[in-house]
Order: C-alpha cells, then structure tokens, then sequence
C-alpha cells in the first residue's frame, strides 16, 4: 500500500503571522549525503543501474535478516508487490478487504479482475473485524487482504482461522507494518504472503520502492519471475510479468537507511509519548491505544475527534492549517465511497458503520525524527485551545 493520498477539501485560509515554518504530517527521514555518495560512486563505477544488480541483492539480504523473515522480493513500489501478489497466488473471485485504507489496497484487486468485498473494521484496532469476515464469504471468495492499519498488527490469528476453514488465501497489506513485531516475531510472517511499502511517507523510505515477504523460495522465484516480465533467462519467458524491479540507486538508499532505522523510530516514540502526554486531559480528544502485546513503529499518530470535543474534525482540520500546520485524515473518504467502488453491495455505509464513523473522527497528526519538542507541544496546545474555546 502507498502512502496516503486521498482527496482533500482545499483549504483557502491564510497561515497567521508568526507560525514559523509549515508542519506537515510527516517529513522523510533521510541519512546524511556524505553517506550515500560513496553508494553511488559505486553505481557510477559499476554502470549497474538495475536487473538485480549487487546493492539490490545486498538489501534483499539486510532486510531478511533485520525483519526476521526468511525470503523477500523488492519491488519498484508498494502498489506493484500487491499487484505481484494476488497474481503469484492466482487469486481470482471476489476478495474480502478493508474499506479503511490507501486506495491501492483496493485498485490492487480491480487491476487482477478481482472484486473487493468490503467488511467493516474494529473500532478499536481499526483493522479488518474477523467476527463480519464469515459473513461476507460467498463460494466465489478466493482470499482475504487485511491490512496491519497505522502498523497495528491484524488479529492474525483469528483470520487465518477463518482462512483454514474456507480454504483462503491470506495476503497481508503491511504497509504500515515495516519493524513491527508481534508475540511470534515479526508481523511479516502470516498469511500466505505480506506486502510493504518503502514510499517516501513511511518509516523506512528508499524514495519509492516495496517488497513482498515469501515464505519459501519457491514462492519468490516465481515472484521474481513475474516482476520481470516473466524471464527465466535471455530467451525463456514463463509468465506474463511486468516490471516492478527496484534500482540499485533505491537499493542503496535502502542500505543505508537500515543504518539509521533504530535512532529515527527512538525518536517516534519520543514524540508519539509527548503527544500523550498533553492530549490526555482534552475533552473529546481520543489517541488510539499502542498495546503491550505487540512492538509499535510509531508510523502514525492517529487522534480521533469525538462528539464532546467543541468543533467538528473538519473544523479541526482547517484550523490548524490556518496556522500552518498540515494533518491528514487518514483514511477520509472510505475506498468504499470512491466512484469506481460505491456501487458494491458491499460498500453501503449500513454495511460499514465502525469504519463510516472512524473516517469523520480521524485526524492523522505531524510525526516524524525531525520534528521537535516544542512542535508537538505547539500543536498539542493549539489542539487543547480550541477545544476550550481560547485559539
């Protein structure tokens, strides 16, 4: 899954004086540039530009063993690996996915011919509902395509319960989930095969790029195979692949991003515990909880905007934005309510009350390694202001 991207409403308001520099939702952490110029003097070294070169296969390795996981193929970007994905395991039929997500969760599924079936979320977790999946099954369901939401893991195991039943696949969004581990290890390993994304807005960034998490190898031969164009070898062509290759220039940033990766999401949490901390005497103000059960990577920092606080989300929304300060409303509006998707039966809002009522709450706020205390503590208070009526 990409970064989010959904339309928003424009706002025309002006930044009040003495705001000082824009905030916007998140900033792409990136290593110093004296590091990465050796990388590439490597590639101009070399002429190796793509093709598997040697930074790629480097990255392949690094990020198995730095996730846990025992095969990975990088991909171009996030989108292309669920596109790969769904066509690796064959899946045809009807699907049963999220309605709360980046559009690509669901474009992946109409690029295959696949049909989504949208199942509500859980309003706590905000991920697929296991107890609404049963229902939504039809003989033409063929998988199911959750997705780890702001990096919260699924309920795993109750899905692939579901899934063992039914005879279902299970391919796993993870975009949100880069580092993030679970009771059994990393999140990565379930289902039948997990999807990351490496877009500039996420944790770990090699400007764009993307990966599926395979169980064997044999699984990520033939994912390799149809990421480029379904060669074997010069002359031998067994599927009909695309190209989804990574560079070896987003390869290398990779490299060096793993370097950095410990230090940047330190200070996530750093500034996910701040925002607690001012947010939680805010009337109406609701942070999503970060479970013991599970090791975060603090990708997001969801607020929800409830009934008792004084003005709506949207007033919220633009009211920072006058003082320069950019949230997004991740996930606003639903996939389910975008032209190509809302004549579904399964997109109705009757169908999707959790997730129709989390979209108008939903306020994603600034997180990123370089935003600094007394930004979080600007916006906190700017938060608290209007909630009581002072801004």
């Amino acid at each position: 899954m990409e970064a989010a991207r959904n339309p928003q409403t424009p706002d025309t308001g002006d930044a009040l004086p003495g705001a000082g520099q824009p905030i916007y939702v998140t900033q792409p952490f990136l290593p110093p540039l004296e590091e990465f110029i050796p990388y590439l003097r490597e590639i101009w070294a070399t002429r190796k530009l793509t093709n598997g070169g040697p930074f790629h296969q480097q990255l392949e390795a690094s990020l198995c063993e730095f996730l846990g996981v025992r095969h990975i193929a990088l991909f171009a970007n996030g989108t292309l690996g669920l596109v790969t994905a769904l066509q690796a395991l064959r899946i045809t039929g009807e699907v049963i996915t999220t309605p709360y997500s980046f559009v690509a969760t669901a474009h992946a599924l109409l690029w295959n011919g696949i049909k989504p079936v949208f199942v509500d979320i859980d309003p706590v977790t905000l991920n697929l509902d296991p107890a609404r999946i049963e229902a939504a099954i039809t003989p033409q369901t063929t998988a199911i395509l959750p997705v780890h939401c702001y990096g919260r893991p699924c309920d795993v195991a109750a899905i692939q319960r579901i899934a063992d039943i039914y005879n279902l696949r299970v391919i796993y969004d993870a975009a949100h989930a880069f580092g993030v581990g679970d009771g059994s290890g990393s999140v990565l390993v379930h289902g039948d095969l997990s999807v990351l994304s490496f877009h500039a807005t996420k944790v770990f960034t090699t400007f764009e790029g993307g990966a599926i998490v395979c169980p064997d190898a044999k699984t990520k031969q033939r994912i390799d195979h149809l990421k480029n164009f379904g060669f074997v070898d010069e002359t031998t062509v067994v599927a009909p692949g695309i190209n989804g290759k990574m560079s070896e220039v987003n390869a290398a940033l990779g490299l060096l991003q793993l370097q950095h990766f410990g230090r940047a999401i330190n200070r996530r949490r750093e500034v996910d515990a701040l925002y607690r901390e001012r947010l939680a005497t805010v009337r109406g103000i609701r942070c999503l909880p970060v479970g013991d059960d599970y090791s975060s990577n603090f990708a997001y920092f969801p607020i929800l905007v409830e009934a008792e606080y004084p003005i709506g989300r949207d007033a919220l929304y633009s009211a920072l934005k006058r003082h320069d300060i950019h949230p997004r409303r991740y996930f606003y509006p639903l996939i389910s309510e975008f032209p190509m998707y809302r004549g579904l039966p399964s997109a109705a809002r009757d169908n999707l009350p959790s997730a129709s009522r989390v979209a108008e709450q939903v306020l994603c706020l600034p997180i990123y390694p370089a935003l600094q205390d007394a930004d979080v503590v600007r916006v906190a208070d700017l938060i608290a202001g209007f909630g009581s009526g002072s801004k």
